[in-house]
């Protein structure tokens, strides 16, 4: 895959997707959000890759939308701006909804745009110095297309208070929302993403991907609902039969790694 506004670094069975529009602090514009989608695209449908980590080259993880191109978008139709809009929201969708893990590996700005990205990603890593904000409504905009993803993240109550306020919400503030899971000194950003990233690799590539779809049916749904209770059955029957789940349980009576971590080592 090329791009122009990406790099994608490969490790071993880690990808890391870098947002490389420094001198605008990685500003959404249309390629930036196009060539986001290609790459989450290309790297989900790629068996050696079991990871996704999301971060931002220069001063800031990202600053939301290039002011430029949203100045531009003023101009457009009505139509050229729902198309532009469904393309940033089919961008974080498929962020979202990536079979494999996602890490956002946040510091800077992570304004706006920003913001869904990392409310978007499975789990989120900001260093003590990083600032959030839902910005849109002092620029006579709205939080929509990241709207679902933020307020999935911190809470509905929260979302009525920083959607309608702006306000810069602080790493500190950010962990204790949910918006973020840890919170971490700079210097320590890139060891505590590779920490976790060492947990993501030992899980089997089959669960995880359907923990994920498992945690989808399970949004908005009750104990209250035999339906729902009958469908979690009916999920776990499944994949104890898929040939991932036979082999850890067989590693683990045998006192072995199963084959996804013991082939780990084997990867360049």
């Amino acid at each position: 895959m090329h791009f122009t506004t990406l790099e994608v670094e490969r490790k071993g069975a880690v990808a890391t997707v870098w947002m490389n529009r420094p001198t605008v602090h990685n500003a959404f514009n249309e390629t930036l959000i196009a060539e986001l989608t290609q790459a989450f695209v290309g790297l989900d449908g790629e068996d050696s890759v079991r990871l996704v980590v999301l971060a931002g080259r220069g001063k800031s993880f990202s600053a939301g939308a290039d002011l430029n191109w949203m100045r531009a978008a003023a101009d457009y139709s009505e139509e050229k701006n729902r198309a532009d809009a469904l393309a940033l929201a089919r961008m974080l969708k498929t962020l979202h909804r990536m079979s494999k893990p996602t890490i956002a590996k946040v510091h800077g700005s992570a304004f706006g745009g920003g913001t869904g990205l990392t409310a978007a990603c499975d789990i989120a890593i900001a260093t003590d110095s990083a600032q959030f904000a839902l910005s849109e409504v002092r620029l006579g905009l709205i939080p929509a297309t990241i709207g679902p993803y933020v307020a999935d993240a911190i809470g509905w109550r929260q979302a009525r208070r920083y959607f309608l306020t702006a306000e810069r919400i602080d790493a500190q503030t950010a962990l204790r929302l949910g918006l973020v899971h840890e919170v971490c000194p700079e210097a320590e950003l890139d060891a505590r993403v590779a920490t976790v990233g060492v947990a993501l690799l030992h899980g089997s590539p089959h669960a995880q991907a359907e923990a994920k779809q498992l945690l989808a049916d399970l949004r908005g749904g009750s104990p209250q609902d035999d339906s729902l209770l009958e469908k979690t059955a009916w999920h776990i029957a499944r994949v104890r039969t898929h040939p991932e789940a036979r082999e850890g349980l067989t590693a683990f009576l045998e006192k072995r790694s199963p084959v996804w971590v013991s082939s780990l080592s084997k990867k360049p």
